[in-house]
């Protein structure tokens, strides 16, 4: 399945740099405690501007819901319909989630609320991107 080569900008940079690690960091707010993804310029909680820093957390989760793409219009992506498009809930913050095409779970058969965790993939020389695997 072909997939998306990020192109970072400033305020996803210190993502993708962990990501290419093989890490997870997400915005962590002093102020207030709340983790978000994906990056922000301020907290989507309190609104604060200065007091975002990047966290390391762990790349465990569940899934919350999935739809199945059919009729996509993505022209990149048309050849692998049907695929699975699950949003995974963090386990270190079930109000943060990702979303994901499950790399090695066959169309329509999606476990919902079943753990998965993170993965990676290159895509271009010296670019990972972060999937969510369901684990058995």
């Amino acid at each position: 399945m072909p997939k998306v080569i990020p192109v970072p900008d400033e305020l996803s940079q210190p993502f993708w740099d962990a990501v290419n690690q093989r890490r997870l960091m997400i915005q962590y707010c002093t102020v207030c405690g709340k983790l978000q993804y994906p990056p922000q310029a301020t907290c989507q909680v309190c609104g604060s501007a200065h007091n975002l820093e990047w966290k390391e957390v762990e790349g465990k989760g569940h899934i919350g819901a999935y739809i199945t793409i059919e009729d996509g219009r993505l022209n990149r992506r048309m050849p692998d319909q049907p695929y699975n498009l699950a949003m995974v809930t963090l386990d270190a913050d079930p109000t943060v989630n990702f979303y994901s095409n499950l790399p090695g779970t066959p169309a329509y058969e999606v476990p919902v609320g079943a753990a998965v965790e993170l993965t990676f993939e290159e895509v271009a020389p010296g670019q990972l991107i972060h999937e969510w695997r369901v684990l058995e």
